[in-house]
């Protein structure tokens, strides 16, 4: 019995007392690292969001609507073109202003073909003012980063699956408005209530169907979107 006994005070009793604290610590240690990873995802998500919105708002200016695929966007970002305006000398420039008035009176130019003409005088040294454009591809305009992929702006980060994305023609208020949301959720909810995991892929699951019903019960997306074509936001995203 006294052996027992100190084996019971001396090995088993600080085991269990290591396997106690190691738990707590472990449950202490768990949401922070959970945490940490959800910042680190949402991060690139985010980058990601910001490019899709980037590139949405120049396919609306130039087409009075936005993108209704990926597809759409990928085409507009290396095909499409962007009317960049330069303004050329300066309108206060009295003499300038003078003389823009002479050349137009002996040109008898008017419109993009006076200003292409005056651009002309203004480079042969001219002092004149007015503003032309010049259409810039978009992939030399918008997005300009290094770590920017138009191949992977479609896919949400981490897990592959294709970015939830919407576009459509709503009349508010009597007018005609545009709006597009796009969505990277942590999961979704199936019909039988279980949450197949999206930008949270892989991480705790537990820590994630916490997370999407603690957005849920709050009235919040559980995930990261920007846009909305149900309640117009002028294209926010819900991190800001």
């Amino acid at each position: 019995m006294k052996a027992l006994k100190k084996i019971l005070t001396w090995f088993i009793l600080p085991l269990c007392i290591a396997g106690l604290a190691y738990l707590c610590v472990r449950s202490v240690m768990q949401p922070v690292q959970f945490n940490k990873q959800v910042a680190a995802r949402e991060a690139v998500a985010i980058q990601r969001l910001k490019d899709i919105r980037t590139l949405q708002n120049s396919f609306k200016s130039e087409f009075g609507r936005y993108a209704p695929s990926f597809d759409s966007l990928k085409w507009y970002y290396n095909e499409g073109k962007i009317d960049v305006v330069l303004q050329f000398g300066s309108q206060d420039d009295s003499l300038a202003d003078i003389n823009r008035n002479k050349y137009a009176q002996r040109l008898h130019l008017k419109g993009p073909k006076l200003e292409q003409k005056l651009y002309e005088l203004y480079q042969d040294g001219e002092r004149v003012w007015g503003k032309v454009s010049h259409p810039i591809a978009v992939k030399d305009t918008l997005c300009r980063r290094d770590d920017f992929c138009i191949d992977s702006i479609a896919f949400i980060p981490a897990c592959g699956d294709t970015v939830l994305m919407e576009s459509t023609i709503k009349t508010v208020s009597g007018v005609k408005v545009p709006l597009f949301e796009a969505k990277m959720p942590y999961g979704i909810k199936d019909e039988n209530g279980v949450i197949r995991e999206y930008l949270l892929k892989g991480l705790d699951h537990q820590l994630i169907v916490n997370l999407y019903f603690e957005r849920e019960d709050t009235g919040r997306y559980p995930g990261l979107m920007v846009g909305s074509i149900s309640a117009p936001n002028n294209n926010a995203g819900n991190w800001e």
